[in-house]
Protein backbone atom coordinates (compact mmCIF):
# COMPACT_ATOMS: atom_id res chain seq x y z
CA UNK A 1 0.00 0.00 0.00
CA UNK A 2 1.00 3.24 -0.67
CA UNK A 3 0.10 6.71 0.70
CA UNK A 4 0.54 10.14 0.84
CA UNK A 5 2.34 11.43 3.47
CA UNK A 6 2.09 15.10 4.11
CA UNK A 7 4.91 15.51 6.42
CA UNK A 8 7.23 13.82 3.09
CA UNK A 9 5.22 15.68 0.52
CA UNK A 10 4.87 12.32 -1.56
CA UNK A 11 3.02 8.91 -2.45
CA UNK A 12 5.37 6.70 -0.39
CA UNK A 13 4.84 2.89 0.80
CA UNK A 14 3.02 2.59 4.06
CA UNK A 15 5.49 -0.05 5.89
CA UNK A 16 3.77 -1.05 8.98
CA UNK A 17 4.05 -4.46 11.07
CA UNK A 18 1.46 -7.08 11.91
CA UNK A 19 -0.65 -4.76 13.90
CA UNK A 20 -1.12 -0.80 13.01
CA UNK A 21 -1.64 1.99 15.26
CA UNK A 22 -4.03 4.54 14.22
CA UNK A 23 -5.03 8.19 15.96
CA UNK A 24 -7.13 10.56 14.17
CA UNK A 25 -8.40 13.78 15.77
CA UNK A 26 -11.96 13.44 16.65
CA UNK A 27 -14.72 15.83 17.33
CA UNK A 28 -15.56 18.66 19.74
CA UNK A 29 -19.24 17.82 20.83
CA UNK A 30 -21.31 20.85 20.31
CA UNK A 31 -23.05 20.21 17.53
CA UNK A 32 -24.07 17.57 15.36
CA UNK A 33 -21.66 15.49 12.46
CA UNK A 34 -22.38 16.91 9.25
CA UNK A 35 -20.96 15.36 5.85
CA UNK A 36 -17.31 16.96 6.30
CA UNK A 37 -16.78 15.03 9.34
CA UNK A 38 -18.66 11.82 7.69
CA UNK A 39 -15.85 12.51 4.62
CA UNK A 40 -13.21 12.58 7.61
CA UNK A 41 -14.13 9.44 9.25
CA UNK A 42 -15.02 7.47 6.09
CA UNK A 43 -11.39 7.50 5.02
CA UNK A 44 -9.82 6.10 8.07
CA UNK A 45 -12.91 3.76 8.05
CA UNK A 46 -11.95 2.09 4.88
CA UNK A 47 -8.48 2.34 5.63
CA UNK A 48 -8.72 0.11 8.14
CA UNK A 49 -10.73 -2.19 6.21
CA UNK A 50 -8.05 -2.47 4.21
CA UNK A 51 -5.10 -3.09 6.74
CA UNK A 52 -7.48 -5.96 8.23
CA UNK A 53 -7.95 -7.24 4.61
CA UNK A 54 -4.45 -7.30 4.10
CA UNK A 55 -3.83 -9.20 7.56
CA UNK A 56 -3.62 -7.08 9.53
CA UNK A 57 -4.95 -5.41 13.30
CA UNK A 58 -5.90 -1.85 13.54
CA UNK A 59 -5.99 -0.16 16.52
CA UNK A 60 -7.36 3.81 15.80
CA UNK A 61 -8.26 6.03 18.38
CA UNK A 62 -10.21 8.96 18.07
CA UNK A 63 -10.71 11.53 20.72
CA UNK A 64 -13.48 13.64 21.96
CA UNK A 65 -12.44 17.02 22.36
CA UNK A 66 -14.79 17.83 25.93
CA UNK A 67 -13.12 20.71 27.00
CA UNK A 68 -11.76 23.63 25.28
CA UNK A 69 -13.11 27.25 24.14
CA UNK A 70 -15.56 26.08 21.58
CA UNK A 71 -17.39 23.87 23.70
CA UNK A 72 -17.25 26.22 26.56
CA UNK A 73 -18.75 28.72 24.48
CA UNK A 74 -21.97 27.19 23.37
CA UNK A 75 -22.34 25.61 26.89
CA UNK A 76 -22.43 28.94 27.75
CA UNK A 77 -24.64 30.00 25.83
CA UNK A 78 -27.24 27.30 26.31
CA UNK A 79 -26.81 27.10 30.06
CA UNK A 80 -25.82 23.75 29.97
CA UNK A 81 -22.96 21.52 32.02
CA UNK A 82 -20.46 21.85 28.99
CA UNK A 83 -19.86 17.80 30.15
CA UNK A 84 -23.61 17.35 29.62
CA UNK A 85 -23.43 18.94 26.21
CA UNK A 86 -20.57 16.57 25.17
CA UNK A 87 -22.35 13.60 26.60
CA UNK A 88 -24.99 14.78 24.17
CA UNK A 89 -23.52 15.53 21.10
CA UNK A 90 -21.11 12.27 21.49
CA UNK A 91 -23.80 10.16 21.70
CA UNK A 92 -25.50 11.24 18.74
CA UNK A 93 -22.51 11.79 16.72
CA UNK A 94 -21.60 8.28 17.67
CA UNK A 95 -25.05 7.01 16.35
CA UNK A 96 -24.52 8.76 12.96
CA UNK A 97 -20.92 6.94 12.39
CA UNK A 98 -22.87 3.92 13.55
CA UNK A 99 -25.28 3.97 10.95
CA UNK A 100 -23.22 4.59 8.09
CA UNK A 101 -21.43 1.42 8.94
CA UNK A 102 -17.94 2.49 10.53
CA UNK A 103 -15.34 0.01 12.24
CA UNK A 104 -16.19 0.79 16.03
CA UNK A 105 -12.98 2.92 17.26
CA UNK A 106 -10.50 1.05 19.35
CA UNK A 107 -10.29 3.82 21.97
CA UNK A 108 -12.64 6.99 22.05
CA UNK A 109 -11.17 8.83 25.01
CA UNK A 110 -12.06 12.07 26.42
CA UNK A 111 -9.85 15.15 26.55
CA UNK A 112 -10.98 15.07 30.44
CA UNK A 113 -10.27 11.58 31.10
CA UNK A 114 -6.43 12.95 30.49
CA UNK A 115 -5.76 15.43 32.91
CA UNK A 116 -3.40 13.63 34.75
CA UNK A 117 -1.59 12.31 32.00
CA UNK A 118 -1.84 16.00 30.61
CA UNK A 119 -0.28 17.55 33.42
CA UNK A 120 2.96 14.77 33.44
CA UNK A 121 3.13 15.97 29.85
CA UNK A 122 3.52 19.51 30.43
CA UNK A 123 6.39 18.48 33.07
CA UNK A 124 8.19 16.28 31.15
CA UNK A 125 8.51 19.16 27.98
CA UNK A 126 9.50 21.80 30.46
CA UNK A 127 12.12 19.61 31.97
CA UNK A 128 13.37 19.24 28.34
CA UNK A 129 13.96 22.73 28.03
CA UNK A 130 11.30 23.33 25.15
CA UNK A 131 8.35 25.42 27.58
CA UNK A 132 8.37 28.84 29.86
CA UNK A 133 5.59 29.84 32.42
CA UNK A 134 4.17 33.37 31.52
CA UNK A 135 1.09 35.14 32.78
CA UNK A 136 0.03 31.88 34.78
CA UNK A 137 0.03 29.53 31.74
CA UNK A 138 2.82 27.56 30.27
CA UNK A 139 3.76 27.51 26.56
CA UNK A 140 5.94 25.82 24.24
CA UNK A 141 8.64 27.34 22.69
CA UNK A 142 9.14 27.27 18.83
CA UNK A 143 12.52 28.61 19.16
CA UNK A 144 13.96 26.11 21.06
CA UNK A 145 12.48 23.23 18.36
CA UNK A 146 14.08 22.65 14.80
CA UNK A 147 12.04 20.72 13.31
CA UNK A 148 9.22 22.95 14.07
CA UNK A 149 7.55 23.40 10.46
CA UNK A 150 8.42 19.22 10.05
CA UNK A 151 4.71 18.57 9.20
CA UNK A 152 2.93 21.33 7.12
CA UNK A 153 6.25 23.17 5.68
CA UNK A 154 4.74 26.59 5.91
CA UNK A 155 6.48 29.71 5.86
CA UNK A 156 6.41 32.36 9.26
CA UNK A 157 3.70 34.37 7.44
CA UNK A 158 1.57 31.06 6.42
CA UNK A 159 1.96 30.03 10.08
CA UNK A 160 0.93 33.49 11.43
CA UNK A 161 -1.83 33.98 9.19
CA UNK A 162 -3.42 30.57 10.18
CA UNK A 163 -2.39 30.63 14.06
CA UNK A 164 -4.58 33.87 14.17
CA UNK A 165 -7.07 32.06 12.41
CA UNK A 166 -7.47 28.61 14.11
CA UNK A 167 -6.86 29.87 17.80
CA UNK A 168 -3.60 30.18 17.81
CA UNK A 169 -3.85 33.63 19.66
CA UNK A 170 -0.23 34.98 17.85
CA UNK A 171 -1.38 38.36 20.14
CA UNK A 172 -1.14 36.92 23.33
CA UNK A 173 1.29 39.72 25.41
CA UNK A 174 2.84 36.72 27.44
CA UNK A 175 4.44 34.79 24.51
CA UNK A 176 8.08 34.72 23.16
CA UNK A 177 7.18 34.83 19.88
CA UNK A 178 3.44 34.60 18.52
CA UNK A 179 4.02 31.14 16.91
CA UNK A 180 4.67 29.83 20.75
CA UNK A 181 1.89 27.97 22.02
CA UNK A 182 -0.06 27.07 25.12
CA UNK A 183 0.23 24.20 26.96
CA UNK A 184 -1.94 25.11 30.17
CA UNK A 185 -3.95 28.13 30.65
CA UNK A 186 -5.99 30.02 33.69
CA UNK A 187 -9.56 28.86 33.12
CA UNK A 188 -12.05 32.59 33.17
CA UNK A 189 -13.96 32.22 36.41
CA UNK A 190 -17.02 30.23 34.90
CA UNK A 191 -14.68 27.40 33.41
CA UNK A 192 -13.69 24.35 34.50
CA UNK A 193 -10.38 24.15 36.75
CA UNK A 194 -7.68 21.78 37.72
CA UNK A 195 -4.93 21.84 40.23
CA UNK A 196 -1.43 21.96 38.79
CA UNK A 197 1.68 22.82 39.99
CA UNK A 198 1.15 26.07 37.48
CA UNK A 199 -1.69 27.03 39.00
CA UNK A 200 -5.71 26.40 38.41
CA UNK A 201 -5.95 26.31 34.92
CA UNK A 202 -7.59 23.76 32.13
CA UNK A 203 -4.98 22.38 29.38
CA UNK A 204 -4.43 23.88 25.90
CA UNK A 205 -5.71 22.25 22.47
CA UNK A 206 -3.03 20.44 21.23
CA UNK A 207 -1.96 19.06 24.09
CA UNK A 208 -4.62 16.66 24.31
CA UNK A 209 -4.13 14.58 21.28
CA UNK A 210 -0.39 14.05 22.31
CA UNK A 211 -1.19 12.89 25.41
CA UNK A 212 -4.54 10.43 24.66
CA UNK A 213 -2.03 9.35 21.71
CA UNK A 214 0.52 8.36 23.95
CA UNK A 215 -1.30 6.67 26.75
CA UNK A 216 -3.57 4.50 24.26
CA UNK A 217 -0.59 4.07 21.52
CA UNK A 218 2.87 4.73 22.91
CA UNK A 219 5.30 7.47 22.05
CA UNK A 220 5.62 6.68 17.97
CA UNK A 221 2.45 5.72 16.08
CA UNK A 222 2.15 4.32 12.55
CA UNK A 223 -0.19 6.96 11.51
CA UNK A 224 -1.62 10.32 12.29
CA UNK A 225 -5.20 11.40 10.35
CA UNK A 226 -7.65 14.27 10.47
CA UNK A 227 -8.90 17.28 8.18
CA UNK A 228 -6.41 19.22 6.47
CA UNK A 229 -7.28 22.46 9.06
CA UNK A 230 -5.47 20.68 11.54
CA UNK A 231 -2.27 20.14 9.49
CA UNK A 232 -1.22 23.89 10.86
CA UNK A 233 -1.44 24.41 13.99
CA UNK A 234 -2.89 21.50 15.80
CA UNK A 235 -0.98 18.99 13.76
CA UNK A 236 2.60 20.50 13.87
CA UNK A 237 2.10 21.66 17.34
CA UNK A 238 1.34 18.02 18.19
CA UNK A 239 4.78 16.65 16.67
CA UNK A 240 6.85 19.27 17.95
CA UNK A 241 5.65 18.86 21.96
CA UNK A 242 5.40 14.77 21.51
CA UNK A 243 8.63 14.40 20.40
CA UNK A 244 10.17 17.42 22.43
CA UNK A 245 8.99 15.57 25.21
CA UNK A 246 10.07 11.91 23.93
CA UNK A 247 12.99 12.15 21.81
CA UNK A 248 11.47 9.72 19.46
CA UNK A 249 9.60 9.93 16.22
CA UNK A 250 6.01 10.80 17.45
CA UNK A 251 4.33 9.79 13.70
CA UNK A 252 5.68 7.86 11.10
CA UNK A 253 2.67 8.61 8.47
CA UNK A 254 0.69 12.06 8.52
CA UNK A 255 -2.52 11.54 6.43
CA UNK A 256 -4.83 14.23 5.84
CA UNK A 257 -8.28 14.95 4.38
CA UNK A 258 -9.16 17.45 2.10
CA UNK A 259 -12.36 19.77 2.90
CA UNK A 260 -16.01 19.60 1.74
CA UNK A 261 -17.38 22.53 0.59
CA UNK A 262 -20.32 24.08 0.69
CA UNK A 263 -21.82 26.88 -1.60
CA UNK A 264 -18.03 27.52 -2.35
CA UNK A 265 -16.88 27.82 1.17
CA UNK A 266 -15.51 24.98 3.88
CA UNK A 267 -18.16 22.85 5.47
CA UNK A 268 -18.05 24.40 9.20
CA UNK A 269 -19.84 25.00 12.24
CA UNK A 270 -18.67 28.45 12.59
CA UNK A 271 -20.24 29.35 9.07
CA UNK A 272 -23.10 27.61 9.37
CA UNK A 273 -22.66 25.72 5.85
CA UNK A 274 -23.75 22.66 6.68
CA UNK A 275 -25.37 19.43 5.90
CA UNK A 276 -26.49 17.35 8.62
CA UNK A 277 -26.16 13.63 8.48
CA UNK A 278 -28.71 13.13 10.77
CA UNK A 279 -31.20 14.70 8.10
CA UNK A 280 -29.94 13.01 5.15
CA UNK A 281 -30.86 9.76 6.96
CA UNK A 282 -34.34 11.17 7.00
CA UNK A 283 -34.06 10.87 3.41
CA UNK A 284 -31.87 8.45 2.01
CA UNK A 285 -30.32 5.02 3.64
CA UNK A 286 -26.61 4.77 5.02
CA UNK A 287 -24.81 3.03 2.07
CA UNK A 288 -26.03 6.27 -0.42
CA UNK A 289 -24.58 8.68 2.04
CA UNK A 290 -21.40 6.34 2.23
CA UNK A 291 -21.29 6.17 -1.57
CA UNK A 292 -21.65 9.98 -2.13
CA UNK A 293 -18.49 10.28 -0.31
CA UNK A 294 -16.23 7.83 -1.52
CA UNK A 295 -16.93 9.14 -4.87
CA UNK A 296 -14.27 11.52 -4.40
CA UNK A 297 -10.63 11.57 -3.49
CA UNK A 298 -9.83 11.59 0.02
CA UNK A 299 -7.02 14.59 -0.21
CA UNK A 300 -9.27 16.74 -2.60
CA UNK A 301 -11.32 18.89 -1.41
CA UNK A 302 -15.02 18.83 -2.93
CA UNK A 303 -18.32 20.17 -2.98
CA UNK A 304 -21.25 19.14 -1.79
CA UNK A 305 -24.37 18.86 -4.03
CA UNK A 306 -27.86 17.21 -3.57
CA UNK A 307 -27.46 15.39 -6.98
CA UNK A 308 -24.50 13.47 -5.47
CA UNK A 309 -27.07 11.01 -2.94
CA UNK A 310 -29.28 10.76 -6.50
CA UNK A 311 -26.32 9.34 -8.40
CA UNK A 312 -24.99 7.06 -5.50
CA UNK A 313 -28.57 6.09 -4.84
CA UNK A 314 -28.56 4.84 -8.40
CA UNK A 315 -25.10 3.00 -8.29
CA UNK A 316 -26.22 1.33 -5.39
CA UNK A 317 -29.41 0.10 -7.41
CA UNK A 318 -26.84 -1.25 -10.09
CA UNK A 319 -24.62 -3.12 -7.53
CA UNK A 320 -27.48 -4.86 -6.09
CA UNK A 321 -28.95 -5.98 -9.34
CA UNK A 322 -25.58 -7.08 -9.67
CA UNK A 323 -25.79 -9.22 -6.74
CA UNK A 324 -23.43 -12.02 -4.85
CA UNK A 325 -19.76 -12.34 -6.20
CA UNK A 326 -15.83 -11.35 -6.03
CA UNK A 327 -16.07 -9.57 -9.28
CA UNK A 328 -13.64 -6.57 -9.23
CA UNK A 329 -12.35 -7.48 -5.63
CA UNK A 330 -8.92 -7.25 -7.27
CA UNK A 331 -9.18 -4.52 -9.18
CA UNK A 332 -11.13 -2.50 -5.53
CA UNK A 333 -7.39 -3.93 -3.56
CA UNK A 334 -5.32 -2.45 -6.45
CA UNK A 335 -7.81 0.60 -6.26
CA UNK A 336 -6.79 1.39 -2.34
CA UNK A 337 -3.48 0.67 -1.85
CA UNK A 338 -2.86 3.43 -4.62
CA UNK A 339 -3.50 5.76 -2.01
CA UNK A 340 -7.09 5.00 -1.02
CA UNK A 341 -8.84 5.44 -4.63
CA UNK A 342 -11.99 5.09 -3.45
CA UNK A 343 -13.30 6.87 -7.01
CA UNK A 344 -11.31 3.69 -8.93
CA UNK A 345 -12.27 1.33 -6.58
CA UNK A 346 -15.94 2.93 -7.15
CA UNK A 347 -15.40 2.57 -10.72
CA UNK A 348 -14.38 -0.80 -11.48
CA UNK A 349 -17.43 -2.03 -9.56
CA UNK A 350 -19.65 -0.58 -11.90
CA UNK A 351 -17.82 -2.22 -14.69
CA UNK A 352 -18.17 -5.55 -12.92
CA UNK A 353 -21.72 -4.99 -12.06
CA UNK A 354 -21.77 -3.82 -15.82
CA UNK A 355 -20.56 -6.69 -16.77
CA UNK A 356 -22.65 -8.90 -14.96
CA UNK A 357 -21.12 -9.81 -12.16
CA UNK A 358 -22.00 -9.97 -8.64
CA UNK A 359 -20.01 -7.36 -6.80
CA UNK A 360 -20.53 -8.15 -3.20
CA UNK A 361 -17.13 -9.03 -1.74
CA UNK A 362 -15.66 -5.90 -3.69
CA UNK A 363 -18.73 -3.80 -2.42
CA UNK A 364 -18.07 -4.88 1.47
CA UNK A 365 -14.25 -4.29 1.58
CA UNK A 366 -15.02 -0.67 0.99
CA UNK A 367 -18.07 -0.72 3.60
CA UNK A 368 -21.14 -1.64 1.55
CA UNK A 369 -23.90 -3.85 1.73
CA UNK A 370 -25.07 -5.30 -1.48
CA UNK A 371 -26.95 -8.78 -0.61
Amino acid sequence: MRLYDTARQAVVPFDVGPDVTMYTCGITPYDAAHVGHAATYLTYDVLQRRMRDRGHETRCVRNVTDVDDDILRKARQLGVHYLDLAAEETARFDENMAALGMVPSWSEPRATSAIPDILGFIGRVLESGHAYRAGGAVYFDVSSYERFGQVSHYDRDTMLALAAERGGNPDDPHKRDPLDFVLWQPSAPDEPAWDSLWGPGRPGWHIECSALAMRELGDTIDLHGGGSDLVFPHHECEAAQSEAATGETFVRHWMHQGMVRLGGAKMSKSLGNLVFVHDLRKEWEPAVIRLAVLAHRYRNSWEWTPGLVHAAAARLERWRWAGAGDGALAEVRAALDDDLDTPGALAAIDAAAGAGDGVSAAAALIGVEVG
